[in-house]
């Protein structure tokens, strides 16, 4: 490792591959630990949790202790040093005969968190799961030129908070995507420029339905592109889709989706980083009814987790991938996810459950049958579907055409106009500025 590399390594900050210590103890082990069953990583020495180096002395002592705790390891273990200045590196492999213990103790790396399992889930996770998971699989298929797209990867970067102060093969390597000149599956997938080239079931397909069954179908959307664009179409799929309360307190009227946005957004991403995306021809499921929201995945819990464990304790089929997702900013910490909807459904007075079997995993939000007053209403005046829609595209975007207003809403030009003719009446849209050049806006 030279200085730019550990330059951008510091500013990167911990992740899935990467942990900081500010001073030497014996409970490093269990950070190896860690690394070794999982994807391997570096840890170091002498630099805080915020990333700031305070700098360790660097002794054939600490060395020793060093290699001493990785000989009690079962199996042994091989760890290699490298001295920066006045930080030290301990460079973990990739273990070959996982899973690894120390003194009698299991962990694994699961997000920025080295998690402890007892003997029989860290067995059972491996001999279910695989010695080498999906996301960890190198894709011999996928051209770091031609299917790479610089685009996704510069939001990849902006949202990380990561400077590209090094090249583009360099932070991939650094971010353990990147193996002997192929890039693994975690990275086609945020990296590609249409999924459906590499894997067919990667796509998100939502669909609302008319009433409370399957039977009639209103509209339907597959999704595949990359998977932030999936992530991000299919939440606003939901969002265009639900209704909007509205709710009357001191001062300035509030507007609210029925269903809690992080609620939702967390079981959208749950489905995506936790999916098994070795079950061929399934993928995620969005599906909206009168009286309820499903969010499906293919995969039930992953082996070493019971029902009774949700909430509580986590585990992952894609580590690296909710690595990277926590690195953007859009997962939380391990195992918080399922507490953070049930809280935000109780809030909402709602429901949530869950419907698991060995190849599935179904959260289902309750709605209410009658919600209320929608975006923009007066009292006593009622907005058309349509109306709701187009109101939610302007809202996204205050600068939106008519012309591809009828695109996004899927009616004509003119059925447009007569709307936001009707919405100017009510007092709820108006114009500012010219045809063009202006924009809309919601009057509150």
């Amino acid at each position: 490792m030279n200085k730019k590399e550990l330059e951008f390594i510091l500013q990167e900050g911990e992740g899935y591959n990467i942990e900081f210590k500010e001073s030497y103890s014996d409970s490093i082990a269990r950070e190896i630990c860690a690394f070794v069953n999982a994807n391997g990583g570096k840890i170091l020495l002498g630099v805080s949790d915020t990333g700031e180096v305070k700098g360790i002395q660097i002794t054939n002592k600490l060395k020793s202790q060093i290699y001493d705790l990785t000989r009690n390891f079962d199996p042994k273990l091989d760890i290699f040093l490298e001295e920066i200045d006045n930080i030290l590196i301990i460079n973990v492999p990739e273990g070959i005969k996982k899973p690894y213990s120390t003194k009698g103790k299991f962990f694994i790396r699961y997000g920025t968190n080295s998690q402890q399992l007892t003997r029989n889930e860290i067995r059972e996770f491996f001999q279910k799961e695989g010695l080498i998971l999906w996301d960890e699989k190198l894709n011999h298929d996928f051209d770091l030129e031609e299917d790479f797209d610089k685009h996704k990867f510069k939001t990849f970067l902006e949202k990380s908070k990561i400077s590209q102060i090094i090249g583009k093969k360099e932070i991939l390597e650094n971010l353990s995507l990147v193996k002997e000149e192929y890039i693994k599956n975690a990275g086609v997938l945020l990296f590609c420029h249409r999924i459906t080239k590499f894997f067919t079931n990667a796509t998100i397909t939502c669909v609302l339905y008319q009433g409370k069954t399957k039977y009639k179908i209103l509209d339907r959307k597959e999704f595949n592109a990359d998977l932030y664009s999936n992530f991000q179409n299919g939440f606003l799929y939901l969002q265009s889709h639900l209704n909007t309360e509205f709710i009357i307190k001191a001062g300035p009227r509030e507007e609210r989706l029925e269903l809690p946005e992080e609620a939702l957004r967390e079981a959208l991403l749950n489905a995506i980083a936790h999916r098994d995306y070795f079950i061929a021809g399934a993928n995620i499921l969005v599906e909206i009814f009168s009286d309820r929201v499903e969010i499906t995945n293919p995969g039930g819990l992953v082996k070493g987790i019971t029902k009774k464990d949700l909430g509580k304790k986590s585990l992952s089929r894609n580590n690296l991938l909710f690595g990277l997702l926590q690195r953007m900013g859009l997962v939380e910490k391990v195992g918080s996810g399922i507490k953070r909807m049930e809280n935000s459904m109780k809030n909402y007075k709602l429901d949530l459950r869950f419907e698991i079997d060995e190849n599935w995993f179904t959260l289902i939000f309750k709605r209410l049958e009658k919600v209320g007053e929608k975006v923009g209403e007066k009292v006593g005046e009622k907005l058309t579907k349509n109306q709701e829609i187009i109101l939610r595209h302007i809202k996204i975007n205050k600068y939106v055409s008519i012309a591809k207003l009828s695109k996004k809403v899927g009616i004509a030009t003119k059925n447009i106009e007569t709307n936001i003719k009707k919405l100017k009446e009510k007092n709820v849209l108006k114009r500012v500025g010219p045809d063009k050049g202006g924009y809309w806006e919601i009057i509150k």
